[in-house]
């Protein structure tokens, strides 16, 4: 089971916030900083995706839809149901979180790297993730608007409006020039990609920070901590169960169902992060926690699963002439993302 490096430098991050908060003047250049980084997080963003792979992708739409559902309906039902679970499990902070996670878009290379791994359908595990992250672009900020309201740290218009500068229009920007820098990403897509975690990191530092500041750790014991693993488990678990049956339910055959459970069941750690630092400004270091754990289980349970479906015997239930229309709904589109 894999422990993901970039969890230990967020929580190595979190441990510096701890000890070295940043206060005054500093503070206010770190959320300068954090500020300009979203932004370009998201422009990068914008930048990368294609609209031709999604249009492509749209032949496939059933599976999209399913994936959709799963991530921006099933998902958050399941978190307001949790609701119940305060204060007994979770003290209200660390639900706003928990249900801020039920919100955020699927993954990307992760759900494509477990496709793979269980020879699922990899190109649509490709088009479902940038499904998510396109739609989630727009959905998340307005279901976090009306799923927790006030209790999110003050949505108001003045809210949104910085959603839409700081998100919305940079994404937008990014696929406006995504004609002419399209290029420019994709042959330095490994040194653009440290910049992203490097943004990320930066997030975080200024989230905790905030978060030591107002002493906002106190409200946070062991045993809430263990409360929250227990429920992330219990949520994660459905989904994994609801996304492999509902799929078979829904007569998917068995690389797209492989496909469905591994795009429909995680959450976005990368678009997460900035999200949050957006939406629950000094609020945001208890709301961002249970996602960090949660992109951890999910990594560690979802590779488990991948080789022992890598292992499974390919059942004949689809003929030849199906197979191979279904693997051309996205072809070309695993080269171009790769």
């Amino acid at each position: 089971m894999p422990v993901d490096p970039y969890i230990l430098l967020l929580l190595g991050t979190v441990g510096l916030a701890a000890l070295v908060p940043a206060r005054g003047t500093t503070a206010d250049v770190a959320s300068g900083a954090s500020t300009a980084a979203i932004a370009f997080l998201f422009f990068l963003y914008g930048a990368r995706l294609s609209t031709r792979e999604a249009l492509d992708g749209l032949k496939h739409w059933r599976l999209h839809v399913t994936v959709l559902a799963c991530t921006f309906v099933i998902f958050p039902l399941l978190g307001l149901a949790a609701r119940g679970l305060v204060p007994v499990f979770l003290t209200d902070p660390l639900y706003q979180g928990l249900l801020f996670l039920t919100l955020v878009p699927s993954t990307i290379q992760s759900s494509i790297a477990f496709t793979s791994i269980a020879r699922g359908n990899v190109p649509a595990a490709i088009c479902a993730g940038s499904f998510s992250s396109l739609v989630g672009i727009v959905l998340t900020p307005l279901l976090a608007a009306a799923l927790l309201g006030n209790s999110g740290g003050g949505f108001s218009a003045d809210s949104l409006l910085k959603i839409v500068l700081q998100l919305l229009v940079p994404f937008l920007a990014g696929q406006l020039l995504r004609r002419w820098i399209g290029g420019f990403v994709t042959r330095h897509k490994k040194v653009l990609g440290l910049v992203d975690r490097g943004s990320i990191l930066l997030v975080v530092y200024t989230a905790f920070s905030e978060g030591m500041v107002q002493g906002i750790w106190h409200q946070v014991s062991p045993l809430r901590l263990a409360g929250l693993l227990v429920v992330e488990a219990v949520v994660l678990a459905v989904m994994l169960a609801l996304t492999w049956y509902g799929a078979k339910a829904l007569r998917f055959g068995r690389e797209d169902r492989i496909a469905i459970q591994f795009a429909g069941s995680k959450k976005s750690l990368a678009s997460g992060l900035p999200m949050a630092s957006v939406l629950f400004g000094a609020h945001a270091s208890l709301a961002v926690l249970p996602l960090m754990l949660f992109h951890q289980m999910q990594l560690m349970v979802c590779a488990v699963i991948a080789k022992r479906r890598a292992h499974d015997p390919v059942p004949e239930e689809i003929s030849a002439p199906e197979r191979a229309a279904a693997s051309r709904t996205a072809v070309g589109t695993a080269t171009r993302s790769g």
